[in-house]
């Protein structure tokens, strides 16, 4: 028998299901949180943190599928120093793929239409899969024998067996796809409605399991778009899956378990359990507001600036190994750019309060070490976020190397 949507409804909850859970709370809290930390930014810093977390985002989400690539090999990959061992220089390569396709769905600015098609969600993993090693295309059973291998952007051809779900058939895959994208077009929904059929679109595209590998990474890179695409404001400041990354255990469980078959009377009309999905969004949405909270917390404006401070004066007494002393008048100098999003030059001299040759010395260290970044040799100075600065900047964001 086809597979047809209808085998994994209920799509969203009903309004019944809605009005007994939080949810609809939930995602006017996580829209009103979002709001409240784009509007503390400048639209340049927030492009500047938004870069950033690409690197955060690549680390956390490969970390749910097993791939240990701490923060700091992922950066060394991207200026081409690469581990000699085989095997991790493959899993940087991995991340590195990871953080070039966020850079090509940002280029993009894709419509909800474009989010929404089978096409595109087909480009988001040719693009993944065309740039990761060989090695990781290939797909191993538990004797480590080469069984499948993977083919950039298209649908699997095979019939797979994940946990105790099975997928639906290959043959099926493409009208189902089609199916799954006009069903969760944010167009078709209002208001919280549009959150929380993302994250129940999040759920269905595991149910459906399209390819033959990489649907997770998919599935959170299409949850990615969808809630940028939204207009959920500072979503890249802050991302789900650093939140799913440290719950990866109940993420997964939660997953599993709203693949579950209806469980009585009372489990809604669908196919698949009602509360089971409502609990699957519930985290999701807990997440999103811890997520939301913790990146507000750090970029408040009195402790950011003493984060700033906290840094210099680590350069001043040796404790960031590898790098010289710097003027004390730079946390003034950072810590304006970060607030007003970009520093004219001539103000950046000024603030150095300091005979003009020793200002220019102190902004050019300033640029060479990537605290301040340029366009050019006339533009604005952009705060920035070096690696050696992160750890003071954004405490507990990443691992310690």
């Amino acid at each position: 028998m086809q597979t047809t949507s209808h085998d994994f409804s209920p799509f969203i909850p009903s309004n019944a299901a809605l009005e007994a859970s939080d949810l609809a709370d939930k995602a006017v809290t996580m829209i009103t949180a979002s709001a409240k930390l784009a509007g503390g930014l400048p639209g340049e810093t927030r492009n500047t943190i938004t870069r950033h977390m690409a690197v955060i985002n690549s680390y956390y989400s490969n970390l749910i599928e097993g791939n240990r690539t701490r923060p700091h090999e992922i950066r060394a990959a991207q200026r081409g120093d690469f581990s000699s061992d085989p095997a991790k220089r493959d899993l940087q390569m991995e991340s590195l793929a990871h953080i070039k396709v966020q850079e090509w769905i940002r280029e993009q600015a894709p419509t909800l239409d474009k989010v929404f098609s089978t096409e595109f969600i087909q480009t988001i993993h040719r693009e993944f899969y065309q740039q990761v090693p060989e090695s990781l295309r290939l797909l191993k059973n538990a004797k480590g024998e080469i069984v499948d291998e993977v083919v950039p952007g298209q649908w699997r051809t095979k019939e797979v067996t994940v946990g105790r779900h099975h997928p639906p058939r290959a043959s099926d895959l493409l009208p189902l796809m089609r199916q799954f994208c006009e069903i969760y077009h944010p167009g078709r929904y209002k208001g919280e409605k549009k959150i929380i059929a993302t994250l129940c679109a999040h759920h269905r595209f595991a149910w459906i399991h399209p390819f033959a590998d990489g649907n997770g990474r998919v599935a959170r890179l299409l949850t990615d778009s969808t809630l940028s695409t939204i207009d959920i404001e500072s979503y890249g400041v802050w991302c789900l899956s650093r939140g799913l990354a440290r719950a990866s255990d109940r993420y997964k469980t939660l997953l599993e378990r709203a693949d579950f078959s209806r469980q009585g009377d009372h489990d809604g009309r669908g196919l698949l359990s009602e509360r089971n999905l409502v609990e699957f969004c519930d985290f999701m949405l807990d997440i999103a507001i811890d997520q939301i909270d913790y990146i507000s917390g750090l970029l408040q404006i009195d402790q950011l600036r003493t984060r700033i401070q906290g840094y210099v004066h680590a350069r001043n007494d040796g404790r960031i190994p590898d790098l010289g002393s710097i003027k004390p008048v730079a946390a003034l100098i950072l810590y304006n750019a970060f607030m007003l999003g970009k520093l004219d030059r001539a103000i950046a001299l000024e603030l150095c309060a300091m005979p003009e040759r020793s200002a220019r010395r102190l902004l050019s260290q300033l640029r060479e070490e990537g605290l301040l970044s340029e366009t050019s040799s006339k533009s604005p100075l952009r705060w920035a976020i070096p690696e050696h600065a992160e750890p003071w900047y954004f405490p507990q964001l990443t691992p310690g190397i």
